[in-house]
């Protein structure tokens, strides 16, 4: 099989059924993408797939052969961190950092989405070109990836940074 995982052609023997959790996670050596409930309910696993966020424990990995793959290892550059890495260190946006990874990947892909136009559950006008990524919106994105040791503060204020959008709030 092979695959382009954080810009980096990778070819690998697996089974088909392996999923793709567990191929970045056991064959390709990068334990940053996190197995967490395996169901596709917590978020922790989910990564960039041409630019798309993705559960990767609901998906096989041979769906995924010949795609652009990027894990949180490969979003710093050696420059440093990325934008939305950088902003979760300042906003102290991780505690246990177990969820961090796959928060950061959907936090990109969900503003990817946004800048897209595609809609939301929450959003006002789905015949609108724009989405604002209003507080209700991050939300509602967001809503998919699981904190459980309380750092949601802390991932709020570092996504509003990340989207240059004044400060989020608490939800009401």
């Amino acid at each position: 099989m092979r695959l382009i995982v954080n810009d980096r052609p990778l070819e690998l023997e697996v089974d088909i059924r392996t999923s793709l959790l567990d191929l970045l996670r056991e064959h390709a050596g990068l334990p940053g993408t996190k197995k967490g409930c395996n169901q596709g309910a917590c978020g922790a696993c989910t990564v960039l797939v041409d630019g798309e966020r993705i559960l990767s424990c609901l998906a096989l990995a041979v769906q995924y052969e010949g795609r652009a793959i990027t894990t949180v290892e490969g979003l710093a550059s050696p420059d440093g961190l990325h934008p939305l890495q950088a902003a979760f260190v300042e906003h102290d946006g991780f505690q246990c950092g177990y969820c961090t990874p796959g928060q950061i990947c959907s936090a990109i892909g969900m503003k990817r989405e946004i800048e897209q136009g595609v809609p939301s559950h929450v959003t006002g006008d789905l015949a609108g070109e724009t989405v604002e990524p209003s507080p209700e919106e991050i939300r509602e994105r967001m809503s998919g990836n699981l904190c459980r040791c309380g750092a949601h503060n802390g991932i709020v204020a570092a996504i509003t940074e990340y989207f240059g959008t004044e400060d989020l709030g608490e939800p009401a």
